[in-house]
């Protein structure tokens, strides 16, 4: 089932999310439908804020970038990386804070510059409460680090200058008020 993606300006957006345990109702169909509202959106990311749950849950898809010629260098990496992420914690960030231009599914139409460090170590479960402590580089860091950051109640904005942010203020304004034209299914803040 396709879920409503959260826009800028929802308070869940700004919650810390909280732990799951292997017996949270309908864990499996939740995970299933965070991914189909990932794919139907054409995002490589969805965290549960982003569809209204305020929970240490989300998921990664980024196989379409093995095809990218951006990535030539990791397609093999890329090529099955495919992950749930419960619980997450981020244990090490390290290397060379490196720029790139990200988006979120639940702020549309803003692409900014955000540095971030290039490695990271992560402890998390799997959808089958396994647990994994995992390094992490390149795009594939990236997007857990974004993802991460919603579980945090972070957002990819919260990390541009002041000069940024002042630029962009006008953009989430608009999203906030519902003011936007997107193709995927959108609930704006009430």
């Amino acid at each position: 089932m396709i879920l409503p993606i959260r826009a800028f300006g929802d308070p869940v957006l700004r919650k810390v999310g909280k732990d799951i345990d292997k017996d949270y109702p309908g864990l499996q169909e939740l995970i299933d439908n965070m991914f189909e509202t990932m794919y139907s959106a054409n995002g490589i990311g969805l965290a549960a804020p982003q569809i209204g749950l305020d929970l240490r849950l989300f998921v990664i898809d980024v196989t379409p970038l093995a095809d990218d010629e951006d990535y030539e260098d990791i397609k093999d990496e890329l090529a099955d990386f495919k992950k749930v992420f419960i619980n997450a914690t981020i244990l090490e960030e390290s290397g060379e804070e490196w720029k790139f231009n990200e988006g979120c599914l639940s702020i549309p139409d803003v692409r900014e510059d955000v540095k971030r460090k290039g490695t990271i170590v992560i402890e998390y479960y799997d959808e089958n409460f396994v647990k994994h402590t995992e390094t992490f580089s390149d795009i594939r860091a990236r997007v857990i680090q974004h993802e991460y950051d919603h579980i945090e109640g972070v957002l990819f904005t919260d990390h541009l200058s002041v000069l940024k942010k002042k630029l962009v203020k006008g953009k989430l304004t608009k999203i906030s008020q519902g003011e936007v034209s997107i193709s995927y299914k959108m609930r704006f803040p009430k």
